[in-house]
């Protein structure tokens, strides 16, 4: 009895690991039941949102598209994307995670499908608009979402897991793309790049029943934790966020809109942006002018950079954790990526070369592209959040529009992509510098009541 009563007294670090020792333990069990799900999920939207980068190597041809087509259609998705991320997420807050998710993937499945049947110019650029009205809440949705579970120590390992599906879906939506499209081809009087897009898009209005059915509102309404350890992640969330602002729902809006370093984070993600689908519209055409032509071979190819984009991610948001440390991770990583990137447009048709480049660029652009989401939910704090990651994400994602849209044009102009490259790697060391630069350090709280600070 005195022995149990003193250990407390005697042992303060000792109690303080069994608190974060139950926490952790809460945790790994949140994680099991929340991120599989989320990924994969994850994974169906980027695929949908890229594929087109795929279908284009015989788009482009059966219906006589040019590059600056393909790349005004690739790109035009971001335009309603931006429009209406704002409205989702705020929409989000309302009426719950589940249901914004079913509307959402339900939607862009079926618009994704749809993109099968266009033959003209501007009914490919009217299925993009749409797609990006239907999608536009799923990222910032996920983003805000995960706020809901986990503190600020802990979610830039999580986010890191989430944009793990990025490179994923490179890793596997390469051989799948070019196998569907070389295997189907002419099957039922269809093109391949046709069978792609139904394919690939339909699942996705399955899977987001799938969502609606196993993914709780938030931790509270989980049934698969019981009271007590809805007790502790809610206190963990109220001591992370002890001391931010109360605010209405316009109030937060407004709050986003005033504040400065919204719009240089999302310049930042602009950046990052413009990095991520350049690689993503442009990598098997980069592939395909090494010499390399059967459709399913380029597909093989483009999956060994996603590969070394995956493992970024994982290493860069564990490293980041790990020393406590974002903006270096995330600034220094988009440095080195773009200049790795841009190298690749001077080694002519050097397979080896431009692989070992393009691989380098992929971990590092891919790593820290998705490790900067761990930023804005710390920086904005509990209440601005839903508006905040919303008109980051919104304003930021025109890098989508102005990557694949510019290298387009001047592929067109000049019959190489180098120029393009060129011009937006200069944009990318750009954000690098700003969030090295621009902002402070207090601005980032990483881990700030994970209890190591005593040691």
């Amino acid at each position: 009895m005195n022995h149990a009563r003193s250990l407390p007294a005697a042992d303060p670090d000792g109690s303080r690991s069994s608190v974060r020792s139950a926490e952790d333990i809460v945790y790994r069990k949140i994680s099991w039941r929340v991120m599989p799900i989320v990924l994969i999920a994850y994974v169906c939207a980027f695929l949908d949102r890229i594929n087109i980068g795929y279908a284009q190597l015989q788009m482009k041809h059966d219906l006589a598209f040019s590059d600056a087509v393909y790349g005004l259609g690739a790109g035009i998705f971001f335009v309603t994307y931006l429009l209406f991320e704002v409205p989702s997420n705020l929409l989000l807050e309302k009426i719950g995670a589940r249901l914004s998710f079913l509307r959402i993937m339900v939607l862009w499945g079926l618009a994704s499908a749809a993109t099968a049947f266009v033959t003209q110019a501007w009914q490919f650029y009217v299925i993009r608009l749409l797609l990006g009205i239907f999608e536009a809440g799923f990222f910032p949705g996920i983003i805000l979402y995960l706020t809901y579970w986990y503190p600020s120590q802990r979610r830039g390992r999580v986010t890191g897991l989430f944009l793990f599906g990025m490179p994923i879906t490179g890793v596997l939506g390469g051989p799948l793309s070019g196998t569907i499209m070389s295997g189907m081809e002419g099957l039922g009087g269809m093109h391949g790049w046709q069978w792609l897009f139904l394919v690939e898009g339909l699942p996705t209005v399955l899977l987001g029943f799938v969502l609606y059915r196993m993914l709780p509102d938030n931790p509270g309404r989980a049934p698969w934790l019981n009271h007590t350890e809805k007790m502790l992640v809610q206190s963990v969330l109220d001591a992370d966020h002890q001391g931010d602002a109360k605010a209405g729902h316009h109030g937060r809006l407004a709050a986003a809109l005033t504040d400065s370093k919204t719009y240089l984070l999302a310049f930042v993600y602009f950046c990052c942006a413009c990095a991520v689908y350049t690689v993503t519209f442009w990598l098997p055409t980069m592939i395909k002018g090494l010499g390399i032509a059967p459709i399913a071979t380029i597909g093989w190819y483009t999956a060994v950079p996603y590969i070394f984009g995956a493992l970024g991610v994982l290493v860069i948001s564990r490293s980041s954790d790990r020393f406590k440390e974002r903006r270096w991770h995330v600034g220094g990583t988009l440095v080195i990526g773009a200049v790795a990137l841009a190298s690749t447009s001077f080694l002519g048709t050097a397979v080896a070369p431009v692989m070992v480049l393009l691989c380098i660029a992929s971990f590092f652009i891919f790593g820290g592209g998705s490790l900067f989401w761990s930023i804005p939910p710390t920086y904005l704090g509990r209440d601005a959040a839903a508006a905040g990651i919303a008109v980051i994400s919104s304003l930021g994602i025109l890098g989508g529009f102005v990557s694949p849209t510019l290298i387009g044009w001047i592929k067109g102009v000049t019959g190489s992509i180098q120029m393009g490259l060129l011009a937006l790697t200069a944009l990318v060391i750009a954000g690098g510098l700003t969030i090295l630069l621009g902002l402070p350090k207090s601005a980032v709280r990483v881990g700030a009541n994970d209890g190591t600070s005593a040691h």
